[in-house]
This record gives C-alpha cells, structure tokens and sequence, in this order.
C-alpha cells in the first residue's frame, strides 16, 4: 500500500465524496463523483483488493485515471474514495535502502527511519538563487575526469543505444564517485538485472551511501514515470539540506516512454514518432530540478537510449538541449572491446572551463588534437596511403596509438582517482610532444 501521511483532523472530520468506477479501458480508468484533481490519488474498489490509481485528466465531471497496480477484478460501478496525493519518504535515513517505484521500501529491512513525507512534485531552484557551478566531480573515470570533466551540480547525458555500455559506465561511476550521497533510479529495467546491480556493480560499502528507487519494466506506465520524481523529490531534498547529492538516472528514455503510453491513453495527440507535447515538457520539468541550489547541490546523470543508433531522435535531441553535458558511447568501439566505449571527441561538458585550470585544459586539448588527427587521417591509414611526415600529429597518434588507448580504456574494476588521471594525462601529453 502507498504510504501517505497522516490527513490534519479537520480533513478528516469533513464528508467524503465516494464516486464510481464508470469504464475501465486499456491503462485508464473513468471515475465519476470524486471531485479529484489531477495528481490525486483515488482508492478503487474495497477491502484488500482495493487498488490505487492517479487521476491524470479531468472533464465534465470524469476524472480519467491510471492504476498504480494491476486492474484485474475490477469492474464498473466499483467505489472509489479520494485518497489524498501521493508523498515520498526523504532524508538521510533512507541511505542504504531499496525503494518501489512508489517510495516504498522493497528490501525486507523493515520500517523507513523517514525524516518526512513530502510531496513528490516539486520546483526547480529559482534561477538567479542557483550557486554557480565552479567545483570538479571525480566520477572515478578517466576519461571522463579529464577529458570531459563534469562539475558539482551538473546535469550530464550518457547517450547510446542498446547493448553499447550506458548501465555499465553508470555502475562503474556510483562505484568511483567521489559524492557524498548518490540517490539511483533504475527506471524500466529488466527485473533479473536489479539484483546484479545492487550486489555486483554497487556493492555493499556503494549501497551503504545510496538511495535507490526501482520500477522494473512490467511495472505500470505511472510507476515508471513517477519513479523518476521520486527519485529526484529525494534528492533535492537532500539538497535543501546542503549536502551535494549525485542523481543517477536509468534511463531518461524509458520515462518518456511511460509518459508517452500516459499521454496516448488519455487522449493526447501523437507528435514526433509518437510521442505526444506532454513528453517534452515533462523532460523539462524533470531535468531542470536537478543542478545547484542555494546551498548543496544534485548533479544529475541520465542515460538515454538512442533509438536505432540515431543521435537526432526526439527524445535524445531534447534531452541534449536540456542537460549541460552529454557522453557520446560509440558502438563500434564496444564491439572492438573498447570500455568505457567513451567517444571522446563526440563528447562535451558545458561547464568544463568552469571547473579546470588553464593547465589542465591544455592537457585536455592535447591529446584532443591528436586524437582529432588521427580520425581525420583513418582513411589513408587504413589503405596504407599516409606518408610518414605529413602531419607531425598523425605520427605522433601513429607511434604512441597504444598508449593513447591504454589512457582512454579502463576495466570495470579499475580505481582511478582524478588527480592520478590528471598526472597520467600530462605524462602522456608530454610523450606526444616529443614526437612532434
């Protein structure tokens, strides 16, 4: 059952308006007599079999709804009682334990030691009470601390498609980051992955310091969808408290996919492939509660699957336009066993200037240079047409190729603190300029 704190007397004392389950079709449910807003929560049917759903549209007196559970045994003329809006559990004592899609604890450990239950919408910072972002994050990747260097609360798109590597480099930075507090959402994932991400990539000492939400992919579309305001209500509030937080996100994709089955249930029109208005404005919403605050910070990670390899599908293309950052995984360097497959000249962060020396950025733009070299050059390389001597850059990415790619692989279990990357880096720099 959803937890929802307690009504204050007088709202319990007022009559309650009990309507009727009038259609059930497909994912919504049309409810007459309720008096419900959108966003409320409505109680269907009686006794333990009652189930839960959230109105998401209203007109002429139906409120049209979706379940937060299964429909089956329900039938029309069923009751329906308000039954208040849904609240999240927040605060430190959450850390170190699993979470529905709902805010409910899933992890056989019992009660949550909950600071409070608030409500799970809630507002983006105002912009000008936004402290700057001016202090690196170590993910504990190398070649994302130097070459695509992510500050404290920024928002940072990991983009592929399927197969190339996203929940693989996003279980490898909950391990390596240096955050005080990461809040995880694995939002549609496949159930037989939850526990392998909790016990192998996680781990005990990563669970110990982690909140994380889970709505796997046979969960309802609005369970799926509201798993990632969860998740975020979670972490901002840790913000308002003035930690710094890290929201890990996977994937941003599947929640626009529950919202786009939400918007086509209840009526919506399709748009771009599909996805009705509602898709693009609830990626808005959702992204920019992330970031700095006037105090702590939530520095976001989201994976987002590119459909069919297509980096300008519309899902990837507004998420793009919203975050400060995105990671470009490039499939041909995974199948050629490259991991992280980072392509790292695809790849940017917006407040990477904010949050280097000047020295570093040098670094970083020397081995860019190279590398650049070395992809325009790959067509006479690999016929054999390059002449040695064309291009001082070409042949110093020529001679020192295995070095550069031992700097930008990196296995699984690999520790690399950001200054140890930095000074690996400059060795490495130093080396490619001899050679020019």
């Amino acid at each position: 059952m959803t937890t929802l704190t307690p009504a204050p007397v007088l709202d319990a004392l007022r009559p309650q308006h009990v309507g009727t389950l009038r259609t059930v079709v497909g994912l919504t449910l049309d409810v007459v007599g309720t008096r419900s807003a959108v966003g409320d929560l409505v109680r269907v049917g009686e006794g333990p079999d009652a189930v839960l759903a959230e109105v998401v549209a209203t007109a002429e007196g139906t409120a049209r709804s979706m379940p937060l559970g299964g429909t089956r045994g329900l039938r029309a003329g069923a009751a329906v009682r308000p039954a208040g809006a849904l609240r999240v559990p927040v605060g430190p004592g959450l850390l170190g334990r699993v979470l529905d899609g709902l805010g409910r604890p899933i992890d056989g450990k019992g009660p949550l030691r909950a600071q409070a239950w608030v409500p799970v919408d809630g507002h983006a910072p105002h912009p000008l009470e936004r402290s700057r972002v001016d202090t690196p994050l170590d993910l504990g990747v190398r070649v994302l601390d130097t070459l695509v260097t992510a500050g404290r609360g920024q928002r940072l798109g990991l983009f592929a498609g399927s197969g190339v590597g996203k929940s693989s480099l996003l279980s490898m930075i909950a391990r390596g980051t240096e955050a005080e507090v990461s809040v995880i959402a694995l939002v549609g994932e496949r159930g037989r992955e939850v526990r392998e991400f909790l016990e192998d990539d996680l781990g005990p000492e990563g669970l110990a310091r982690s909140v994380v939400v889970v709505a796997t992919s046979d969960e309802p579309p609005l369970v799926r969808m509201r798993s990632a305001f969860v998740a975020t209500r979670i972490a901002e509030q840790l913000r308002d408290e003035g930690r710094h937080a890290v929201l890990m996100m996977d994937s941003l994709t599947r929640v626009a996919m529950a919202q786009r089955e939400i918007g086509l249930s209840v009526g919506e029109p399709p748009a771009t492939r599909g996805y009705p208005p509602s898709t693009f404005a609830l990626l808005a919403q959702l992204l920019e509660r992330a970031g700095t605050g006037p105090t702590g910070s939530v520095t976001g990670l989201y994976t987002v699957l590119v459909d069919g390899d297509d980096h300008n599908e519309p899902i990837a293309d507004a998420a793009r336009s919203i975050l400060d950052g995105h990671v470009v995984l490039d499939r041909a360097l995974a199948v050629a066993g490259h991991f992280p497959s980072v392509d790292a000249l695809g790849s940017i962060s917006r407040v990477a200037s904010r949050v280097t020396t000047p020295e570093q950025r040098a670094l970083a733009q020397g081995l860019r240079s190279v590398m650049a070299a070395r992809r325009r050059a790959k067509d006479l390389l690999d016929v054999g047409a390059y002449v040695t001597g064309s291009d001082p850059l070409v042949d110093a990415a020529v001679t020192h190729g295995d070095a550069i790619d031992a700097f930008l692989r990196q296995g699984m279990g690999e520790a690399a603190p950001a200054a140890q990357s930095w000074a690996h880096l400059g060795a490495l720099v130093q080396v490619l300029g001899e050679q020019r």
